[in-house]
């Protein structure tokens, strides 16, 4: 694994789209890497060692978003692999969960790469932009009616807008529900920051989302 994460890192960081996404999707093919693993130990630690030495922050910000284009065309190429790893590990078939980031929170692709892991893990995962207007998503509850929401906070900062949101979701849901957090925000005391959120759950492991069982309960 070692060894793949090294040669993409080459491509990533020469920002070669073309050869990273066919690098990946070809061992995905040839089935020298599954879903799981490609998530979970290449895209992910890179995305989280994503750094910039360059003086002007602009060129920083611009080389991040070429960077995170690169794993978010790989992340949407993989899907028919979710549905296969799903399929290969035959989970019961779950509730549904939506899948969404907090206000503020542009970076998307782990909310992403969690809906996928929903998916193999026997629900209907359904994945909600950063850019859908949250009053819309609220509206929508009633209609879609899922047992989770998942909220995936990138940034620490976003934190307390991740509160109000889920204040919001509890007020205006009139079904069960339960909330799960998680994401690069939670990295240290991360059961501590969900109770501090009024969050119902906080997952921190593809294991974690697998051994749920219907609606939030715990195996």
């Amino acid at each position: 694994m070692d060894k793949i994460k090294k040669e993409f890192q080459k491509y990533f960081d020469e920002e070669d789209k073309e050869k990273a996404v066919v690098f990946i999707l070809d061992l995905l093919q040839r089935k020298q890497i599954d879903v799981i693993q490609l998530y979970t130990k290449v895209l992910t630690p890179i995305l989280n060692e994503l750094t910039c030495d360059l003086e002007d922050q602009r060129i920083c910000i611009w080389k991040e978003h070429v960077k995170t284009a690169i794993v978010r065309t790989i992340v949407e190429n993989a899907y028919p692999y979710v549905l296969a790893k799903r399929d290969e590990l035959n989970k019961p078939r779950k509730g549904t969960v939506a899948v969404v980031c907090p206000p503020e929170e542009y970076h998307d692709i782990g909310a992403k790469m969690i809906a996928d892991f929903f998916t193999i893990g026997g629900f209907e995962a359904i994945f909600v932009g950063s850019g859908t207007p949250y009053q819309d998503f609220y509206n929508a509850i009633s209609i879609i009616k899922p047992c989770m929401i998942a909220i995936s906070v990138s940034n620490y900062y976003n934190l307390v807008a991740t509160k109000r949101m889920i204040d919001a979701i509890k007020k205006e849901t009139d079904h069960p529900i339960k909330i799960i957090v998680g994401g690069h925000a939670f990295a240290s005391d991360g059961q501590e920051k969900a109770r501090s959120i009024n969050a119902d759950l906080y997952l921190d492991s593809v294991d974690a989302i697998m051994n749920l069982l219907e609606c939030g309960e715990l195996a």
